[in-house]
């Protein structure tokens, strides 16, 4: 049977998309490998805060802590998993770091008292995020354009779905509630990261950064080996490689500042929403969870479809704008679920999530887009590790700034971050369209030498 269908013979069928959409062998390894070892995450970060409670016996503010410092040491490897992908295979380290974090899942069994917890996740939060960062550059090195973000928006919907899949699981240890079905499940999720690995192995070297090439030893006019000259050679190249960094490059510092502050919205979602439900609406508890899966089933749907063109600066820089608004707009309507009755706060709260889900969708992608297209190709790994470190920095800051804003002072606390999220996501509309018209500016004036030369 045709795959459009015989109703709409021009149009693939939504199974013909979706196997196209996962056509290049690359993103259908990065896929496979992701739907098995994110179901891992999603069983751990289900049990997580309850395991070191109950069954390791840590306080309040031990468990704290321990999730602190793993955020803390993901800041680090967030850099230095791009930094290193410039310098050596990208494909070897995804496979060590995911294989060591794997393994770091694990040993939580073992884990019995604070310092043994804290350092195991130091260790997992530092090859965490150095996987991710070496992942983006892969997608920056693998892919071209658009099928970058889609890549970025495919592997995005896929960690929804199986994180979702991995926390039903979970629910399994908190019902059971025995240390033997805690620790079952954590090996469990250990031993899923280590099967991803079957996908990973596959990666093509293509994925890898290009062999820099070495410097040429320089002779002298009778033929022998001239040591200061080709001294100063090989410290020219070294600074000529230097000006390909991001930190040279503030535009890029930039763009990654103003999604690092924008991405505090995932903090709205983890603890400003469910804190301001239970202690200052009437809506039971039980709306956090029916809110999570709103947002979970919204990215699921809408994030491959919305993030189409956004690699166009001009298409990025229209989606931040209206993620802005959106953003801006969904913390002036969770604010106001306050003090009504029941069921018009469970609608606003709904109505709330609704939007803040699109914003979220829409910052990813435009984010996603200028991430890439305003890198410097030459180091893609150090480009993508600063703008990974920007995001693991705003989580880092979320909590603070959520809880000294919207949950200390309530209304107009959420007007307050209502515009930090509008400043940072027109700051980033901004930069977009400027860099836009740099681009299109440097087209017409290609354009017009060539019409000259002709």
């Amino acid at each position: 049977m045709d795959p459009a269908g015989p109703e709409n013979p021009g149009k693939p069928s939504f199974v013909a998309r979706l196997a196209a959409s996962v056509s290049d062998p690359v993103l259908r390894i990065l896929v496979g490998a992701t739907l098995i070892s994110r179901v891992g995450r999603g069983i751990f970060l289900t049990v997580t805060v309850l395991y070191f409670t109950f069954i390791v016996g840590l306080a309040p503010h031990e468990v704290a802590i321990v999730l602190s410092a793993a955020s803390a040491a993901g800041v680090i490897a967030a850099f230095g998993g791009g930094w290193l992908a410039d310098r050596a295979s990208s494909k070897r380290l995804l496979i060590a770091f995911t294989a060591i974090e794997g393994v770091a899942l694990i040993t939580y069994v073992f884990a019995g008292d604070f310092v043994t917890a804290l350092v195991i996740a130091v260790v997992c939060g530092l090859f965490e995020q150095g996987a991710n960062s070496t992942r983006s550059a892969i997608i920056a090195r693998a892919f071209v354009g658009e099928s970058r973000v889609q890549a970025r928006a495919v592997l995005r919907t896929v960690t929804n779905v199986a994180i979702a899949a991995g926390s039903g699981l979970g629910a399994l240890a908190l019902a059971i509630g025995t240390a033997e079905a805690y620790r079952a499940l954590i090996v469990g999720a250990g031993v899923l990261y280590l099967l991803g690995l079957i996908q990973l192995v596959r990666l093509p070297s293509r994925v890898d950064a290009p062999a820099r090439k070495p410097v040429t030893p320089v002779t002298t006019a009778t033929g022998s080996f001239d040591a200061g000259a080709s001294a100063e050679a090989a410290a020219a190249e070294r600074r000529a490689w230097r000006r390909h960094s991001p930190w040279r490059d503030p535009r890029y510092l930039l763009l990654t500042a103003l999604s690092a502050i924008f991405g505090m919205q995932f903090g709205v979602a983890e603890l400003g929403v469910p804190l301001w439900i239970a202690r200052e609406t009437t809506a039971p508890e039980a709306v956090v969870a029916a809110l999570l899966i709103l947002n979970t089933v919204i990215v699921v749907i809408f994030q491959v479809p919305l993030s189409r063109g956004t690699h166009d600066l001009h298409v990025a820089a229209r989606v931040s704008g209206i993620a802005a608004w959106l953003m801006a707009a969904a913390c002036l309507v969770y604010a106001s679920a306050a003090g009504l009755p029941i069921g018009f706060a469970i609608t606003v709260l709904v109505i709330a999530a609704t939007v803040h889900a699109f914003a979220e969708v829409l910052s990813q992608a435009g984010g996603w887009g200028l991430s890439f297209e305003l890198a410097d190709p030459v180091q893609a790994g150090s480009y993508q590790g600063v703008f990974g470190m920007g995001y693991t920095v705003g989580a880092l800051a979320a909590p603070l700034v959520v809880n000294a804003t919207a949950i200390s002072h309530g209304f107009s606390g959420w007007v307050v971050l209502a515009a930090i999220f509008l400043a940072s996501g027109l700051g980033t509309w901004w930069l977009a369209r400027r860099a836009a018209r740099t681009v299109d500016a440097a087209a017409t004036a290609s354009g017009d030498a060539a019409a000259s030369a002709s």
